[in-house]
């Protein structure tokens, strides 16, 4: 076959002759052989109009070949005829196989039907078992699907939300992809995304609850951190005040006495700066504590939800936003009847968010509460310098005060500074005593008013112990007889109770408020107070109301109890302000009250000279001679 195909590839054999009909023919011949177009040969031949030389051309083409096929098949007849002799044996092998195939192939029908029909049974019985078991494993899913919805109401129902949600979770992760029923699919997809809404809105119900009851509580707290504050400083004062009775009888060495200053070891009174179990400041008693559960749990919940970052801002601006309404100073009251529940609502505030700090892992940060601090600490020394330039009574401003070094006292203890605050009471420490001053000179002017200029009378120790030792003007240890009569009226002791009362609320005004040693301040106020308001009204008293001997000699002895009554008030202010009595008695200056101490002596020897001149006068009067002789002449002169 092939070397047949390669003969027919081969260009046939040409004749010699250089006509161009035989060239074409040979061209022909050749391209047809080799499989060419032959489509430019029909071109050419309409081309030029000979269409029948190319018809003539293929004629004679078919002819050679039907020559040299005629040729390859007498060559090859014979294997030809033998292939067909093959193949009718064959057709007779095939026929017997054929009846053979199909001799087995009933025999294996017969025997197959009942395998057939077995085997059908066997599938079908499979089928079903396999469905019965898919039934199974999908009950069991719905089963414990079912139970885990159940659990989760019964949470729902005792406001366990986060055991509820934890039921949900798992519901979501473990069945709701794998639940068979589609129906059942359907509820979950609606159903979860119910329940995390409905236990969001319960949760945020909570919170919001508890932000409108911590607002009472945190007023409540921070009254009592303030009356902790305020009871240990009265501790302190007390303990202050034994200490000084010690010193003064060290000092006056009334007996060999060794004293000892005991301090209550009661847990109770450490105030509020003890440190709990969990770390917070709490009281000894424990009486600072407040529930944070509701928040924490809220925080808790949204954490499970994923909505961690929403909640710590909800919070932190719901915060800010009492904090604010805190700010709000009522025109309706008096700033003196409202500033303790102000400052006390602003405490409790700090204090809670203190604890929220320390306790609440990343609630809120550190930055956010220093911030808070800041603010209201802006706010507070804007309202306090406006109130103090509205103020004009010094008691009113020495009750603020204290109650705002309470403050400062109390959040110093959780890490606040407070210095502005002291700065603004510090600022005003002029004005507090300008009005001080203001009226001591009213009290002082009432009391020497109200002088009779009479010695006063004692029936009593205890008007005696209040009258003269409790300001150290006697002269003598010994407690006199009774009733006493004492050499001074009785304005030297209500001006000795004005000026210690001064010296008192300077030192509680300057006490407290970040300046350790301010002496120096108070003992210049008392100079002012004993100069200026004391010699000043005493002077006037002297110029206006002094007319007699009597009255003049009362106020030269009160002016000499003066002098010993200046002594003590400059030792009791160096006591107060915590100097030492050694300190204060080198830096003592001269007697305040000299121009009036000078001015009334010159008045009384003024006074005394004109009584005298007077009774020389009257000498000149006098009739030195006796009328009549008397009869036994004079005793002294017969003795």
């Amino acid at each position: 076959m092939n070397s047949s195909k390669t003969r027919r590839k081969v260009a046939p054999a040409t004749e010699n002759g250089d006509s161009a009909d035989k060239l074409d023919q040979l061209l022909l011949s050749s391209a047809i052989c080799n499989g060419e177009d032959l489509g430019p040969f029909v071109r050419k031949a309409f081309a030029a109009g000979h269409p029948e030389t190319l018809l003539n051309h293929l004629r004679h083409f078919s002819r050679s070949k039907e020559s040299e096929i005629e040729e390859v098949c007498k060559a090859h007849y014979q294997d030809f005829i033998m292939a067909v002799d093959d193949l009718r044996s064959l057709l007779s092998d095939v026929e017997s196989l054929k009846s053979s195939l199909s001799n087995s192939n009933t025999q294996l029908q017969a025997v197959a039907v009942p395998l057939l029909t077995s085997l059908d049974s066997f599938v079908e019985a499979r089928n079903k078992c396999q469905n019965i078991t898919l039934a199974i494993d999908s009950l069991r899913t719905c089963i414990q699907l079912m139970e885990l919805c159940s659990r989760a109401n019964f949470h729902l129902s005792q406001n366990n939300f986060y055991m509820a949600l934890k039921c949900v979770d798992s519901i979501e992760i473990g069945f709701e992809s794998k639940t068979p029923s589609s129906t059942l699919r359907r509820m979950l997809d609606k159903q979860i995304p119910a329940i995390r809404s409905h236990i969001e809105r319960r949760i945020n119900k909570e919170f919001g609850d508890w932000l409108v009851e911590i607002r009472i509580v945190s007023r409540n707290l921070g009254q009592l951190a303030i009356g902790q504050a305020s009871a240990a400083r009265q501790r302190e004062e007390e303990l202050r005040i034994k200490q000084r009775q010690a010193e003064e009888q060290s000092r006056l060495s009334l007996r060999d006495c060794i004293y000892a200053l005991e301090e209550e070891e009661d847990d109770a009174l450490n105030g509020i700066g003890d440190y709990g179990k969990d770390g917070y400041v709490n009281g000894g008693s424990g009486t600072l504590g407040f529930d944070l559960t509701p928040l924490y749990r809220a925080y808790h919940i949204h954490q499970t939800l994923g909505l961690e970052d929403r909640f710590k801002q909800y919070y932190f601006e719901n915060r800010k936003l009492q904090l604010t309404s805190d700010f709000q100073v009522s025109s309706m009251t008096p700033f003196l009847e409202s500033h303790q529940t102000f400052f006390a609502q602003i405490a409790g505030f700090f204090i809670v968010e203190d604890r929220v700090l320390r306790t609440g892992g990343s609630l809120i940060s550190k930055m956010e509460v220093e911030n808070l601090w800041d603010t209201a600490m802006s706010k507070m020394c804007s309202v306090l310098e406006d109130q103090f330039s509205r103020m004009q009574t010094a008691n009113h401003l020495l009750l603020i005060k204290d109650y705002v070094s309470l403050l400062g006292v109390t959040l110093r203890q959780y890490g606040y500074p407070v210095d502005a605050l002291l700065d603004v009471l510090s600022k005003h420490r002029d004005k507090y005593h300008e009005l001080l001053l203001s009226d001591c000179r009213k009290q002082i002017s009432e009391a020497l008013a109200a002088d009779k200029f009479e010695q006063m009378y004692m029936k009593k120790e205890y008007e005696y112990s209040m009258n003269v030792l409790s300001f150290q003007i006697q002269t003598s240890n010994i407690i006199p007889a009774f009733p006493y009569i004492a050499p001074f009226s009785s304005t030297v002791p209500d001006c000795c109770r004005i000026v210690r009362s001064f010296i008192e609320d300077s030192v509680s005004f300057m006490s407290y408020g970040g300046q350790l040693d301010f002496y120096d301040v108070v003992k210049k106020y008392l100079d002012r107070l004993l100069t200026e308001v004391l010699g000043g009204t005493l002077l006037k008293l002297i110029n206006s109301s002094i007319h007699g001997v009597t009255q003049a000699m009362q106020m030269a002895a009160n002016m000499a109890v003066f002098e010993r009554a200046c002594d003590f008030f400059f030792r009791h202010a160096a006591q107060l302000s915590g100097i030492s009595l050694r300190i204060a008695e080198r830096g003592r200056r001269q007697f305040p009250l000299t121009t009036a101490r000078d001015v009334a002596e010159e008045m009384l020897a003024g006074l005394l000279k004109q009584k005298v001149d007077g009774f020389m006068m009257l000498l000149e009067n006098v009739n030195w001679m006796a009328d009549e002789a008397p009869q036994g002449g004079n005793e002294y002169v017969m003795r």
